[in-house]
């Protein structure tokens, strides 16, 4: 897999280290459903949401929590870039 999208890159390096650790890095895609295949639990979304509004200085309202924009590494990558500022 390309890594271009800095984003993208650390969101993969943080859902590996505290979600998936020993993992295969290969096996996570920019397209891998974390929600629904269960990678990602509710405390775990939690703790995702944590590290993106700590790491980037942003605020993710509890509506916007959810599968749909945190169910792959591209949807939060866009979620991310549509906070940040211009």
């Amino acid at each position: 897999m390309l890594m271009t999208d800095p984003i993208a890159a650390a969101v993969k390096a943080y859902i590996l280290d505290a979600f998936l650790p020993g993992a295969d890095a290969a096996e996570l895609t920019d397209e891998t459903p974390l929600i629904s295949d269960g990678i990602l639990d509710s405390l775990a979304t939690v703790r995702l949401v944590t590290f993106l509004e700590d790491q980037y200085k942003i605020e993710v309202a509890a509506h916007e929590a959810n599968a749909d924009n945190l169910d792959t590494i591209t949807r939060i990558a866009q979620l991310v870039r549509s906070k940040l500022p211009s």
